[in-house]
This record gives C-alpha cells, sequence and structure tokens, in this order.
C-alpha cells in the first residue's frame, strides 16, 4: 500500500502515515481514485493537538480490521483543518447541520463529488447507548452505497442544495446602533467569573478588543474583568506562559490544554492593550496584565519558535507520564508533594497556598491547576514560577506541531508590534521582524501565497483570505514602525492579489478558492479567529491610511457593511465586525482614527514619541516612526520623492 501522506507538510497527516487506513490527501486525486472505483469517500478531518483525534486514530484507525472495512468501501481522505480550512468550514456546516453539532474530529461521508450525505465527530469503537461504534457506521454506509445508491445521491444533492441556502449571508443597508449591541453583551457576561456565556468557556480576545474601544467605564469594566479572570485561572500557564485553548468549567479553572497560536496571539494584542486603557492609579492590575504579556511572550520566544524565526502552530494537549502513558494535562499540574520535592517545604507552602494547590486537588488524581490567588510579592512568584517552570523542564513535554501558518503568525507580529512599543522592549521588535521575514521569504510562490509551511518549505495548500489579510496586516504595521517602504509594498501586494482572489458580491470577500469544493466558503461571522473578510478589512484600513489609498479604504468599507446583519443578529460572534463598528462610531464622535506620524532624528522606533503615540492613539490608527527626509517612505506626508508614488 502506498503511503501518500509521508512527504505531508502537515505533521497530523504525518501522525497518520504509517495506519494501515489507506489515507489520500484531500486533491483532484483522491476523488478522481473514487470515482474510478466507483465508491464513496470517507473525509477525516482534525488536527495534530486534538486530544479526540488521537484517541480516534488510537482506537480505529490504527486497527487492520477497521482498516479492511474502510479501504475495501471507500476512498479515506485525512485532511488537516489547519491546513485547509476551507475544506473544514464547508464541512463543519454540513456536520451541524445534519447533526445539531461539531467538532474534532470531524467524520463525513460523501460522494466521490465531494457531496455530503452523513456526518459525525468521533466514533467509539464499540457501539454505546448513545453512538454506534465507527465500524457499524462504516458498514451500514457501504451497504446503504451498494443497495441505496439513488437516495443517497439524491439525498447528498438535496443537502447540498440546502447548505447552499443556509450559508448565504445575512444582509442590511444600515449599520446597527452600537449602544443595543453592547447591552446585548452585557446580558451575556457572567457576573461571578467574568467572560462570555457558561462551561466551557473560551477566551474571546476579539471580544475584549471591541469592549476596548471605546474605553469608557461601562465597557472597560468588562474587558477588564474578564481578562483578570483569565489571567489568575488555570486556564493561563502560571508559570511558563501563554494560555490553553478553553475552560471546561465556568470558573476558568480546568483547561483543555492544548495551546494554539491564534488564541496566543490574539490575546497578546488583547492584554497589551487592556494594560494601555487601565489607569496608573490600578497598579496591581497594570501589574497582573504585564505579567501576562511578558511571559506569554517569553513562552513564545522560548517554545514556539522554530528555525527560521516563524512561529510553530500549537501544542499538543497530551503528553506522557514517567510510565510513559499519554495523559491529557499531566505536564500542567501539581500536588503539594510535588510543589516540596521542587521548592522545599516554606517555598511550597507559600507557592500551594499563592497557586490554590491542594491535597483534594481541582483536577484529576488529586491533581491541580495553578490559579493566581491575591497580591502576592513579585520578586517571590517570579523566583518560585521561574523554579517551578525549571522542574516541570524535566517532565515529558507535549509535542508540538511546527508547521507555520501564515494568518496565525501574521496575528502574532502585529500583537508583538504593538506589545514592543507599548512595552519598549526591542527585542520583542526583532521576534516580529524576523517572523515577517520568514513570511515573505518561504510562503510567497509563484502564483500567490501559501497559507503554511514545515521545516521551511512551503506546502501546497492556498492561502485564504485569512493569510493575506493577516500578513498583510504584519507587513503593513511593520513598515510604521520601522519606517520601512518595501514592508508597505509587499503589503500592498498581497492586498491587490486578495481582493481580486476572493472578491464576493456585494463588496464582500469569500473565505478561499472555488477550485475543489462543492460550495465556495463565505462565512462573516468571526469563531476565534476573525474572519476572513474583517481580516482583510483590518488590513485595507491600515494599508489605506499608510499609503494614503482612499480607494482601499472604500473597499474595507464595502466589504465590512457585509457583516452588519450578522453583527446585529450576533454580536458576541462577530466581535471582530462590532470592533469595526464601534471604529466607526468613536469616529463620528471626533475620534477618528488618522495617520500619526513621529519624526525621530535617530530612527529609533522605540522613541519616547512613537511609544507615548502607541499607548494613546484611537483604535485603528495608523502610526509611522521615520527620520526627518525619508521621503521615499510616506508619500502623503512629505510629498513625492524618488521611489515613491503618484
Amino acid at each position: 500500500m502506498p503511503n501518500r501522506l509521508a512527504d505531508a507538510t502537515s505533521p497530523y497527516l504525518l501522525q497518520h502515515a504509517a495506519n494501515p487506513v489507506d489515507w489520500w490527501p484531500w486533491g483532484p486525486e483522491a476523488f478522481a481514485e473514487a470515482r474510478r472505483r466507483d465508491v464513496p469517500v470517507l473525509i477525516s478531518i482534525g488536527y495534530s493537538a486534538c486530544h479526540w483525534c488521537h484517541v480516534m486514530a488510537h482506537e480505529s484507525f490504527e486497527d487492520p480490521a477497521v482498516a479492511e472495512v474502510v479501504n475495501a468501501n471507500f476512498v479515506a481522505i485525512k485532511v488537516d483543518r489547519e491546513e485547509r480550512p476551507d475544506v473544514d468550514a464547508v464541512y463543519m456546516r454540513a456536520t451541524q447541520a445534519l447533526t445539531g453539532q461539531g467538532g474534532w474530529p470531524m467524520t463525513v461521508f460523501a460522494t466521490a463529488d465531494g457531496l455530503p450525505y452523513f456526518a459525525g465527530t468521533y466514533f467509539p469503537p464499540e457501539p454505546t447507548d448513545a453512538q454506534p461504534s465507527f465500524t457499524q457506521v462504516v458498514d451500514a454506509l457501504a451497504q446503504a452505497w451498494r443497495d441505496r445508491r439513488g437516495e443517497v445521491l439524491e439525498s447528498a444533492s438535496a443537502i447540498a442544495d440546502q447548505l447552499t441556502t443556509i450559508n448565504a449571508v445575512p444582509r442590511t443597508d444600515t449599520p446597527p446602533e452600537v449602544w443595543p449591541l453592547i447591552d446585548a453583551l452585557a446580558s451575556d457576561f457572567d457576573l461571578l467569573h467574568g467572560g462570555f456565556g457558561g462551561a466551557p468557556k473560551f477566551p474571546s480576545p476579539l471580544l475584549i478588543d471591541a469592549l476596548l474601544v471605546k474605553g469608557e467605564a461601562g465597557t472597560l469594566d468588562l474587558a477588564q474583568r474578564t481578562l483578570e479572570a483569565m489571567a489568575r485561572g488555570g486556564i493561563h500557564d502560571q508559570i511558563g506562559g501563554g494560555f490553553h485553548r478553553y475552560a471546561v468549567d465556568a470558573g476558568w479553572v480546568v483547561p483543555h490544554f492544548e495551546k494554539m497560536l491564534y488564541d496566543n496571539a490574539l490575546l497578546l494584542g488583547a492584554y497589551a492593550r487592556g494594560w494601555r486603557r487601565t489607569p496608573q492609579h490600578d497598579a496591581q492590575l497594570r501589574a497582573l496584565f504585564e505579567r501576562v504579556v511578558r511571559s506569554l511572550v517569553g513562552w513564545l520566544a522560548r517554545e514556539m519558535t522554530v528555525p527560521g524565526g516563524g512561529f510553530a502552530a500549537s501544542l499538543d494537549a497530551d503528553s506522557a507520564d514517567i510510565r510513559g502513558m499519554a495523559h491529557e494535562g499531566i505536564y500542567y499540574v501539581w500536588n503539594p508533594e510535588l510543589l516540596s520535592d521542587a521548592l522545599g517545604e516554606e517555598d511550597a507552602d507559600w507557592a500551594g497556598h499563592t497557586f490554590h494547590v491542594t491535597s483534594a486537588g481541582t483536577f484529576d488524581h488529586g491533581l491541580s491547576t495553578l490559579q493566581l490567588r491575591g497580591a502576592p510579592d513579585a520578586d517571590r512568584l517570579t523566583a518560585v514560577a521561574a523554579r517551578l517552570l525549571e522542574v516541570r523542564g524535566h517532565r515529558f513535554a507535549p509535542p508540538r506541531d511546527d508547521k507555520v501558518i501564515a494568518s496565525w503568525n501574521g496575528w502574532a507580529i502585529d500583537a508583538l508590534l504593538s506589545a514592543a512599543l507599548i512595552f519598549g522592549e526591542r527585542s520583542w521588535l526583532e521576534l516580529a521582524r524576523t517572523a515577517a521575514e520568514y513570511l515573505w521569504s518561504t510562503h510567497r510562490v509563484e502564483g500567490g501565497w501559501v497559507r503554511s509551511s514545515l521545516n521551511g518549505v512551503a506546502g501546497e495548500a492556498p492561502g485564504t483570505a485569512e493569510d493575506y489579510g493577516a500578513a498583510a496586516l504584519a507587513f503593513a504595521r511593520l513598515a510604521g514602525v520601522l519606517g520601512e517602504a518595501s514592508w508597505l509594498e509587499r503589503a500592498e501586494a498581497l492586498l491587490a492579489d486578495a481582493v481580486v482572489r476572493f472578491d464576493a458580491p456585494e463588496g464582500g470577500f469569500y473565505d478561499g478558492a472555488a477550485d475543489d469544493l462543492y460550495t465556495r466558503p463565505r462565512d462573516v461571522q468571526d469563531n476565534p479567529t476573525p474572519s476572513g473578510t474583517m481580516s482583510l478589512v483590518a488590513a485595507l484600513r491600515l494599508v489605506g491610511l499608510l499609503a494614503d489609498r482612499p480607494a482601499l479604504i472604500a473597499r474595507a468599507d464595502a466589504a465590512a457593511a457585509t457583516t452588519w446583519g450578522t453583527v446585529e443578529a450576533a454580536p458576541r460572534f462577530a466581535p471582530a465586525a462590532l470592533a469595526d463598528l464601534l471604529a466607526a462610531d468613536e469616529a463620528r464622535q471626533g475620534m477618528r482614527p488618522a495617520l500619526a506620524v513621529i519624526l525621530d532624528a535617530d530612527g529609533d522606533p522605540l522613541n519616547e514619541a512613537a511609544r507615548a503615540v502607541w499607548r494613546m492613539a484611537p483604535a485603528g490608527t495608523a502610526i509611522v516612526s521615520a527620520p526627518p527626509g525619508n521621503a521615499r517612505v510616506w508619500r502623503r506626508v512629505y510629498g513625492p520623492g524618488p521611489g515613491t508614488r503618484s
């Protein structure tokens, strides 16, 4: 059996390369093979850090008996949702429509034309009261294909037609009033624990950023209380920095332990902006937010930077215990005895109280996640955390997914630049610059921009709208920070390609290409990350200001208008669009985003004036720091000069 995944640029696909299931990567060859054999396809979608993806792989995909049934009746296609978010989005809509829920691993059965007719998520190896086994599902669907193919094809066609209707973008011709949207958000706020909604509870950095736009007391309070609750909770890695994926409880105590770059990139920006919005007299809260920022950047530099300077996609939720058995979260949890072994009795007692580590535990087997209580002595906290981190380093670390994803890196670069200017940290600026150089040198290929790379080798998956938008935003932000025209030109080139490549009716944008899916993905609702539309809107606005190109801002306005119906219906789930509306409302009140130019004779991007502007400017402001006379950079400010565009 050929190993078609052996050369994949996805660690997730490589994890399945030795399975007895005869996997194909996503592509026209797999569907051509299904047509040749006259069989349907099984599409299995997951990602490297996904706990239940690993469980189903061990239980079913590594079982030769299961593989025999799958291989005989289907062409099996394995998809990394992080490499192909467009594929994931289309089939997630189908899974949610067919089952009322979604998640990963996602298991979809489709015709050779890619039309889904059955879907689910995790299936166990043996039947339960709630679920059939995976083998039972495969057998039943194979028999249906043999005996009732006409019904299957008719059902698949009807499902595809219905999904096309469901996926239509809701429209309204007028922007909604912003204060009713804020009131709707406030009604979802958890007054006891902070954050929005109940368990499981997700970080909402985009929503926090929206609440920080105005900076007035009510919205600022919601943002600050959420930031503080997360910073103190078990969802925050108190000794290593960064945040886990979500909390399984409403109180942020026990996380699902995978760490994703996109969450942490967006949270870094939210905490930096939360710090700048917090008054100086609230020293304790500012210190807490600064601790989060500094430890998060430390984690990025220490654990997530790959050779060449890009940032890895994720850390797994699972790792091995001392017996070599995999457990979720075992790398991060402690009990009083473990603290005593690491710190000695006196510091262990202090750490147990500070981090709420008890003999009863807050996690499995009497172990505890670490939660920060009170306002402990900062120096002692730093020393104890450093010692615990050193000791933890001798445990078996969770596996890292080393692929570099363009959009996630773009958001990380943007957040690092904001944090570097706000806190005056030159090394953070260099971390961002190196990552940007990696993206430009590795992800730019003939014919466009690719979404991911591994070990410095560009993958085959094409860049999506969010990849173009996030990278262009990062490059434009870097241009302003460094005063270097080349980065702005790169951002303009990406956007020139994107507005053609992803152009959608009524001024909007599609999320991906149209060539290999039964329907073209387009969703203006934000997920944990900005939608493709809002990613491009943010980049168009910044580049339009920096390059003095009103047409780009007009294009952003047209695209943003396609989100109004969605944000009006569900503001909590369209926070990037909400932030855009709030910035527009601020502009009407006289706090208009503008082009702020700081002239510094030494050309130091971290000069005091630049840092002051970064701390105080309204949301959406384009900030440029450059030496006087650098006419090659900003035509709008200095007038035409050598190398400028007219």
